[in-house]
C-alpha cells in the first residue's frame, strides 16, 4: 500500500455536501461522476496531496443507500492506492481478509478498486484503489 487515496463519506444529498464541503476546503469539487453500475453518484475534493470522496446513491437497492438506512451519512470507507491490484487482492486473502471483489472493477475517478469486508478490517471497510493508465 502506498498511501491514503481518499476517503468516502456517504450522504443523503450531494448537492447540499458539496456545498459544505466547499465552504470547508475554500474551494470547489474538482469531480462529480456517476458510477451507474454502483448505483452512485460522486463527488472530490482535494486539499494538497488529501482527498475526500462524498457518495450519494442514485438507486434505492445500492451499497451507500443501505449504508444510510443502518448508519446514516458519515464515513463510509477509507481507500488506499495501490501499484498493483490483482497482486494486492491475491496477497490479502492469503492474510485472511475477506475480499468482496476478487476480481477488481471499474470505479470513480479513473480507478480499479476492489474492497476488504468490514468484518476481517474491525469494522472499517478498505478500499484498494489502482490507478488506471
Amino acid at each position: 500500500m502506498k498511501k491514503i487515496e481518499h476517503i468516502g463519506i456517504a450522504v443523503k444529498d450531494l448537492e447540499t455536501s458539496n456545498h459544505l464541503f466547499a465552504s470547508i476546503f475554500g474551494k470547489e469539487h474538482y469531480k462529480i461522476e456517476e458510477v451507474i453500475s454502483e448505483g452512485v453518484k460522486t463527488s472530490f475534493f482535494k486539499s494538497g496531496p488529501n482527498k475526500i470522496e462524498l457518495l450519494q446513491a442514485t438507486k434505492p437497492g445500492s451499497a451507500i443507500a443501505k449504508f444510510i438506512e443502518k448508519k446514516g451519512e458519515g464515513i463510509h470507507h477509507i481507500a488506499f492506492a495501490v501499484d498493483d491490484i490483482k497482486a494486492e487482492i491475491k496477497r490479502l486473502k492469503k492474510e485472511g481478509f475477506t475480499v468482496l471483489n476478487t476480481i477488481p472493477k471499474k470505479g470513480a475517478d479513473n480507478k480499479l478498486v476492489a474492497f476488504l469486508h468490514p468484518k476481517s478490517t474491525n469494522g472499517v471497510l478498505i478500499e484498494l484503489c489502482q490507478e488506471v493508465s
